[in-house]
């Protein structure tokens, strides 16, 4: 297996790929049984790459690569290592598919329907068709997402170590780009999705339950004044001036909304009134028909019983909230696949997307925040 041959091949077809593989060592070794990344070296099994035709090892030499650039190591933290390497393998080996000269073995891991997600996303939707797979008593990192250089497999990186791997990355990835761009116009396009994969990347989304606290507290306060009831204790406290803030929350009841992200999204939302009581939110459930309201309630524990069933059209919220004195906000918890209204509400939207559900772009209003651990 000659490395130099292959990547002047590689700079043929991809630019961009044929740059970036410039910022990771690859190295041979019969130490692995196949191809394998510790997040910075990219690792090959010489007889494995020999049964394999030269397109195909392109395909295996980006596949690494694309593990380590896109920090499948290090974004893996307590997931499941079997379950969190099938699901990077769906997504790398999707936008490889999309790549015109470079070929996976038959062997590689394929799903055509979860191909467009993040890996979190994928994962977690892996997580809920297997759900007895985390008892799995696994005592090493499988496959080809090995721990880092020096460390056993259930080692976390520190967040030093965490820092330096990302901005590595993203340094790598700013200077391919460039790089990429200075070659042939005709050269190195980068499929859509993978272009989506390196921006959450470099830029990444906000992780939902951040956002969701971030949009229900952005209020009318003034934090101009002391809070009187504490200056006799010497404390000096802000005081929080303003009228409440009135949230109407929407559960899809149509049976693609499960009782672990209700009930993780039931806790965030009594968490934030517990943190700031002017919040005052109501509830609602609603399939094809709306149902409620219900006040959410700090104290109640479990997940309520919410009818529900049928199809899924989100027009009834909305129209049910135009009849009557507009919410500050409203926010939506849903996999996304309904019926939308034809005009965007006056009042912010949020929607809270649970895995696998539709893409973001394809939302026709509000913000779009999705459902991740």
């Amino acid at each position: 297996m000659d490395l130099s041959l292959l990547l002047f091949h590689l700079r043929n077809i991809s630019p961009f790929f044929a740059s970036l593989a410039l910022f990771a060592e690859s190295v041979i070794t019969e130490e692995i049984e196949t191809a394998a990344t510790d997040g910075r070296r990219l690792l090959f099994n010489p007889k494995f790459m020999a049964q394999h035709t030269p397109a195909e090892q392109l395909g295996v030499l980006v596949h690494e690569l694309l593990h380590a650039a896109l920090r499948h190591i290090i974004r893996r933290h307590g997931a499941h290592p079997v379950l969190w390497n099938i699901a990077a393998d769906i997504v790398v080996n999707g936008v490889i598919d999309q790549c015109e000269g470079l070929t996976l073995p038959d062997s590689a891991v394929r799903d055509e329907k979860l191909a467009h997600f993040t890996v979190e996303e994928v994962y977690e939707i892996l997580r809920s068709r297997n759900p007895e797979a985390e008892n799995l008593k696994i005592t090493f990192i499988g496959g080809d997402l090995l721990p880092p250089e020096g460390k056993d497999a259930t080692h976390i990186l520190s967040p030093d170590e965490e820092s330096a791997l990302r901005d590595h990355w993203n340094a790598s990835l700013a200077q391919a780009a460039t790089i990429s761009r200075m070659g042939s116009k005709d050269q190195g396009t980068l499929p859509a999705t993978l272009q989506r994969l390196l921006a959450e990347v470099t830029d990444p989304p906000l992780d939902w339950r951040t956002l969701l606290w971030r949009y229900l507290t952005r209020t009318p306060w003034d934090f101009t004044a002391y809070d009187r009831r504490f200056i006799g204790d010497e404390l000096y406290l802000d005081a929080m001036d303003g009228e409440s803030v009135s949230i109407a929350v929407c559960i899809d009841t149509s049976g693609s909304i499960g009782d672990e992200e209700l009930g993780r999204f039931l806790n965030e939302l009594r968490g934030i009134l517990r943190a700031y009581p002017k919040v005052e939110i109501q509830l609602y459930a609603c399939d094809a028909d709306l149902h409620g309201p219900w006040p959410i309630d700090t104290e109640s524990e479990g997940i309520p019983k919410l009818p529900g069933g049928g199809g899924t059209d989100f027009r009834p919220f909305f129209a049910h909230l135009n009849k009557i004195t507009p919410p500050d906000a409203a926010i939506y918890l849903t996999d996304g696949h309904g019926d939308f209204p034809r005009q965007p509400p006056t009042y912010p939207a949020l929607w809270v997307i649970t895995p696998g559900g539709l893409a973001s772009s394809a939302i026709p209003f509000g913000e779009v925040a999705r459902m991740l651990d």
